[in-house]
């Protein structure tokens, strides 16, 4: 009995890094994750991928672009497996990484002005056991991850 031969549509993960310039490491990870499935392996143990894994590839990375996490991204793609597109999930993401990123700009604006305001204060003599008064004025403050 012979070894089967490869199918030659089917990509070794070298032609997937090649094709979609995801580095292999990175490749191999995704298939940890259960992102990425090989469909067979060769006679000698090579992993081999349906061409379409290239679209799979390039909607990994497109998504985290957007700021979707691996996790996020898995969750979107056991959608798609099971026949569906998860765009309506996609929009509800998209929704809540928008409300995270506005209350991230109130905090920076909430900062930018407490930095100006402190890079306007007068130099000022300090006892030994300050470091610097600029900073060290008005405490430590207590903030929403403490």
């Amino acid at each position: 009995m012979s070894a089967p031969v490869p199918n030659p549509a089917l990509l070794k993960i070298g032609e997937l890094q090649t094709q979609s310039g995801v580095p292999i490491k990175t490749i191999r990870y995704y298939e940890e994750r259960g992102l990425i499935h090989p469909v067979s392996r060769t006679a000698g143990g090579f992993r081999l991928f349906h061409p379409q894994t290239l679209v799979r590839l390039a909607f990994i990375r497109r998504s985290q672009c957007l700021g979707l996490s691996l996790q996020e991204i898995s969750e979107l793609l056991a959608i798609h497996d099971r026949g569906q597109q998860p765009c309506t999930e996609v929009r509800q993401k998209f929704r809540a990484k928008v409300a995270a990123i506005e209350q991230q700009i109130t905090e920076l604006q909430h900062l930018k002005a407490e930095l100006l305001a402190l890079a306007a204060e007068p130099a000022t003599a300090a006892d030994v056991d300050t470091i610097c008064p600029i900073i060290q004025k008005g405490g430590v403050p207590k903030r929403e991850n403490d």
